[in-house]
Order: C-alpha cells, then structure tokens, then sequence
C-alpha cells in the first residue's frame, strides 16, 4: 500500500476521533491503528514518520509516535 493511502487512511481515523478532544483521540488513534492494521502497513506507515510524517495531522503524528515506542513488529517476511 503506498505511503500515500496510509497517511490519507490515518488523517481520517484522526478526523474520526477529532470530535472527542485531543486527550481521548491519541489513544484512540493509537488503538485503532494498533488493533486494525496489519503489520506491513505499520511498518510503512512507521517508516514515513521517521522520514519526517510529512502531511500527517498533529494528533495522529503523536498517536504513531506513542505507538511505535510500545509496538513490536515480526521481522517483514
């Protein structure tokens, strides 16, 4: 999946979650990603926020941040 996607896909968990305040919406953010994306995807998705997570809105940089500190990944095949 192109890095593209990912960040448009993770945008609209941001926007999702925006409505319930930034103290709630991080974790869910974090969450939501961390229960429904397959690894490859965070594995890319991760990648682009160590490249500098161009485009990616202010609450889901910090929601991939918290959860790349906490998130092992399987070695990619």
């Amino acid at each position: 999946m192109s890095p593209d996607r990912l960040i448009y896909m993770a945008n609209q968990i941001g926007t999702f979650f925006q409505s319930q305040g930034h103290d709630r919406a991080v974790p869910g953010i974090a969450e939501h990603i961390k229960k429904f994306w397959d690894p490859r995807m965070k594995r890319a998705i991760f990648a682009h926020l160590d490249a500098g997570g161009a485009d990616l809105a202010p609450d889901v940089r910090e929601a991939l941040t918290s959860l790349k500190q906490t998130t092992t990944l399987p070695a990619a095949p």
